[in-house]
């Protein structure tokens, strides 16, 4: 199953709700969004600096990473930011790839 990275940075609306519920709240919360999808999160940390929250989380594919992020990010209290993250077999089966390319200007 594909391995995303989502970040997640909070509006002021939405460190309210943090405030309100706590941590181990919004964990169950993101556990019951990577469910519904089909998936399931891998780890979830809260951080210091831009971004607030860190996922790790196993999904379906790209479609349900995306339902997820537009789902979030529309409820008005965090903006979302997501990086597909791939294994190092995934990188050895690049590698193996025969690619067509001509650098610009060559």
């Amino acid at each position: 199953m594909p391995k995303y990275l989502i970040q997640a940075t909070y509006t002021a609306e939405g460190l309210k709700g943090v405030l309100r519920e706590g941590g181990t709240a919004r964990r169950q919360v993101v556990d019951r969004i990577a469910e519904s999808l089909g998936g399931r999160v891998e780890q979830m940390y809260f951080a210091f600096g831009e971004t607030d929250v860190y996922v790790v989380a196993d999904l379906p594919g790209n479609a349900a990473c995306a339902a997820w992020g537009f789902t979030a990010s529309a409820s008005g209290g965090l903006r979302t930011k997501t990086v597909v993250l791939l294994t190092p077999e995934e990188i050895d089966e690049a590698t193996k790839q025969q690619v067509q390319y001509q650098a610009p200007g060559a």
